[in-house]
């Protein structure tokens, strides 16, 4: 099972924990014995445990002596030994053997006590036995016939006159009966007193490591998660969805966290209970065990028919959990589109969809499971009155003494809550086991974007690479998966240290694709994509991309400061690299806010304008130590003095780095070193802005559209 594995790398805690609930059932199933014994013993027979006295006349013990058999004589006079007022004692070794003697001075005792209903003259047979006229034979055989006159209850009858007998020993030696009776109840009530803390302290301990172990086991789930999904190409992600995925790392592993919570304190202490009930009332009383058989096969039912009736649901209520996440996240996000175009009405029956399936499926699943308590409580309340009535005649007839009943009772009513616990989790555990493998479908989920093996791994190689980089498309075509279609074909370009190259092309040709594979977001699907001839698949991911500034075509910032977010590669916060950045960005207007650099971005950077966040994008990508740098059209948000100003700056600060500038302005590429036209995912013209006017056909119709000739010629673009 998916959820057992969690505790895989938590072995020790289960184990701790599973010896804590083993000593947390003996102190439970301590107590209903020590309940029957306070009724039994401390109230009905005023404390007098045993048949066997601490001490004994003279008398009492000289005519047992005469009644005991030849196997038990020698026992009962090892057991006793003589004071010096001549009453006798009971030794070490008789307390050592007190069950056995208890059985030994049963039948004698009473015999001794009730010669009246015995017919027996104990004077005359001590006399005649002195004297040898009597025989230890002939004494059994008058105790095994005053036995027999007291019908098939005589063992029954005998224990109970026996305890009786006692009592009376007790008194003629002139002990305190009251005293004695409040002496056991006192004792009795201490040692449940001590059982009940001692179960209360394991409990808390139990229930501290398994919280302890289960938030573990969430935080590496999540940590797990994480990591995965940073792995993730493109491709991953979208297979999931990002509601999904926001879904499997909170809502499923929490619910795989609570139910590691309930195994640890329930699925493992439910079983230990039930089988220690079961020992318990095999040594009380078995004729009643039907009773407890017929309540377990009751329950059983009741769980196989709910778990039928509402498992396909639990199954589906996950995906409609995502679909309310999905619907909700787009709304959120696109909310100023849904002002814009008036649709607050239908987004609001769009999550009302969503959100009354979940509903209706949480409310079917929820009525489902409000039968289960009122059921169990009335097999329980219908065990209680079985054994009561079935156990009323029992101790009627004699057969069953009253704390036994109450005994019995209880184990019935531990047994029956154990069987309900592993009940009541077996619905719980098929839900968080469809979340559980929610969670394996994306840890066992491999990202098709990874690292080369360390024998083709040639990192070393572009360390030692010092300046720009050289970028070369070699023959490249890219599909996306599951698609026929190429997005790029043949592609073949060079984009040289120290020069821009620019792309350019309608909407839909394929633009940012290129700038994609060259991080390696995606992979080609024919040709290659070098940097400084070396094929970039046999790079690593973290060598590959620290050797490229990259800022991506819609400008995101993370929640924090402005200094957080533009030195956000760096791993200890530089002031000097966050200035130079920033001012080469033209992000001046950082110095107008109120806490300038310190000023807090909020999430997405929302707080600040498109340009404001497409120059802090900018400005983060520039902050790193990057050979080459690839803007994926992030000026497009920009004044045409800014962006000027910008490109200036960048054709001054960055030197010999290699620039790769993805754009639909025509005058953001006018000065490129190398302009590439991309058509439906094909390169249609390479070259300068003048080549390309004069021989690129597609190049000349973007250009003619954005700006008129005399600007193209005379440079004002710029």
């Amino acid at each position: 099972m998916r959820l057992i594995k969690n505790f895989a790398n938590h072995k020790i805690a289960v184990v701790i924990v599973v010896v804590l609930l083993a000593v947390q059932a003996f102190c439970d199933l301590s107590l209903p014995n020590y309940t029957s014994d306070i009724v039994d013993v401390g109230i009905q027979q005023s404390g007098v445990e045993h048949a066997s006295t601490d001490a004994l006349t003279e008398r009492t013990h000289d005519l047992v002596a005469i009644m005991e058999s030849e196997q038990n004589e020698s026992l009962f006079a090892d057991s006793y030994s003589q004071r010096s007022d001549g009453t006798y004692e009971l030794t070490d070794f008789g307390r050592e053997h007190r069950a056995d003697l208890d059985d030994a001075m049963s039948m004698p005792l009473v015999a001794v006590h009730y010669a009246d209903q015995t017919g027996m003259d104990f004077d005359q047979l001590k006399a005649a036995y002195d004297a040898g006229m009597v025989q230890k034979p002939d004494v059994q055989t008058m105790l095994d016939e005053a036995k027999s006159q007291m019908g098939d209850m005589a063992d029954s009858i005998v224990g109970q006159q026996a305890i009786a007998a006692a009592k009376a020993e007790y008194e003629q030696l002139g002990y305190d009966l009251n005293a004695m009776q409040m002496n056991y109840l006192l004792t009795t009530g201490g040692k449940m007193l001590g059982l009940a803390a001692l179960g209360m302290v394991i409990a808390v301990i139990v229930g501290f490591i398994a919280s302890r172990t289960a938030a573990k086991i969430g935080a590496s789930l999540r940590s797990r998660l994480f990591e995965r999904v940073l792995s993730f190409s493109d491709a991953e992600i979208q297979s999931f969805s990002a509601a999904s995925l926001i879904t499997r790392g909170t809502n499923d592993v929490q619910q795989v966290q609570m139910v590691s919570v309930m195994m640890l304190r329930m699925i493992l202490y439910a079983p230990i209970l039930a089988i220690g009930g079961i020992i318990m009332i095999a040594r009380t009383n078995l004729s009643m065990g039907w009773i407890i058989v017929a309540a377990v096969l009751a329950i059983a039912v009741v769980m196989l028919f709910l778990m039928k009736v509402a498992m396909p649901k639990f199954k589906i209520m996950q995906k409609l959990i995502d679909r309310v996440n999905l619907v909700s996240r787009e709304i959120l996000t696109g909310i100023p589109v849904v002002r814009a175009f008036g649709r607050e009405a239908h987004e609001e029956e769009r999550f009302d969809e969503a959100n009354l399936r979940l509903m209706k499926t949480q409310l079917f699943t929820n009525r489902v499971m409000t039968f289960m308590m009122p059921l169990m409580m009335l097999i329980m309340n219908l065990v209680s009155v079985a054994i009561i009535w079935f156990g009323g005649h029992a101790v009627d007839a004699g057969t069953l003494q009253t704390g036994d009943l109450i005994a019995f009772i209880t184990y019935s009513m531990v047994i029956i809550m154990g069987f309900l616990m592993i009940g009541m989790l077996s619905i719980m555990l098929p839900r968080a086991d469809v979340a559980a493998q929610r969670i394996d479908e994306v840890l066992k989920t491999e990202s098709s974007i990874a690292d080369p093996s360390t024998e083709v791994c040639r990192d070393d190689e572009l360390a030692a690479r010092t300046g720009g980089a050289e970028i070369a498309f070699n023959d490249v075509s890219f599909r996306y998966p599951g698609s026929q279609d190429c997005v790029l074909e043949h592609v073949d370009f060079t984009a040289k240290p120290g020069q821009t190259t620019a792309i350019i092309g309608s909407t839909g040709s394929g633009k940012s694709t290129v700038i994609k594979l060259v991080e390696r977001f995606a992979d080609v699907s024919e040709g290659s994509i070098t940097i400084d001839g070396i094929d970039i698949r046999d790079l690593s991911l973290h060598a590959l991309r620290g050797q490229l500034g990259y800022v991506p075509q819609k400008a995101f910032l993370f929640s924090g400061t402005v200094e957080e977010n533009v030195d956000y590669a760096a791993d200890e916060l530089n002031a000097e690299r966050v200035r130079a950045a920033a001012e080469i960005a033209q992000a001046d207007f950082v110095d107008d806010m109120d806490e300038g650099f310190k000023t807090e971005i909020s999430q997405g950077g929302t707080n600040v304008s498109g340009g404001q966040r497409q120059r802090l994008a900018i400005a983060r990508a520039l902050a790193t130590d990057a050979r080459a740098f690839l803007f994926d059209d992030s000026f497009s948000a920009l004044d045409y003095k800014t962006d000027a100003a910008l490109r200036h700056a960048l054709a001054e600060q960055l030197g010999g780095k290699t620039q790769i500038i993805v754009a639909q302005r025509i005058s953001t590429v006018l000065h490129a070193n190398q302009i590439v036209v991309l058509d439906e995912g094909r390169v249609v013209g390479c070259g300068t802005h003048a080549e390309l006017m004069d021989a690129c056909e597609p190049y000349r119709e973007i250009a003619l559209s954005q700006l008129s000739e005399e600007e193209l010629e005379g440079g004002d673009a710029q």
